[in-house]
């Protein structure tokens, strides 16, 4: 049996998972009471397309939501779209699911959540271990060739007095 997968989740991730497979159910139910009270009027029949979008959401929901209950974890990413998309709910009235998308991009920025997803990520045969950064190289000022100094004369060289002109009298 492979050790890799046998770890405890983390409870946020089954909180995520939970949360998104109870957001999913209301979704569906939702979508369908919506399409079948448009289907009551001629504008609904017209708006149907709009009263779908909860079904297909809540569709979704639990399958990522399944994915991420499953006793052998699948390979998945955070799905920040889902949540968002169970933010934007809030349009069509369903105020549970815009809380749940809240709390499920709140709880994908944890520490233990992140960890979670990349150790699944990584693989089976991978283990995930933190890589050292590279050490930095500053660069090194071009090296200019060395100044040629002559030397001083043993004796120091006297001074020679300035002569000076007179200026004419007038």
């Amino acid at each position: 049996m492979n050790t890799s997968y046998t770890e405890q989740k983390p409870g946020l991730v089954t909180a995520i998972a939970s949360m998104t497979l109870v957001s999913g159910i209301i979704n569906l139910f939702w979508g369908f009471v919506a399409s079948a009270t448009a289907l009551g009027t001629i504008v609904g029949v017209v708006c149907l397309p709009i009263t779908i979008l909860p079904t297909i959401l809540g569709i979704f929901e639990i399958i990522y939501a399944a994915k991420l209950l499953s006793s052998q974890p699948q390979p998945v990413q955070p799905s920040t779209s889902i949540a968002v998309f169970e933010i934007l709910t809030f349009v069509m009235g369903n105020v549970f699911s815009m809380v749940v998308g809240i709390l499920v991009l709140i709880f994908y920025n944890d520490v233990t959540v992140k960890d979670y997803f990349s150790r699944i990520n990584a693989g089976p045969g991978i283990i995930s271990t933190p890589v050292p950064p590279a050490p930095v190289v500053e660069p090194q000022p071009a090296s200019l060739p060395a100044p040629i100094i002559e030397s001083a004369p043993d004796e120091p060289a006297q001074p020679e007095k300035i002569k000076r002109t007179r200026k004419p009298s007038k």
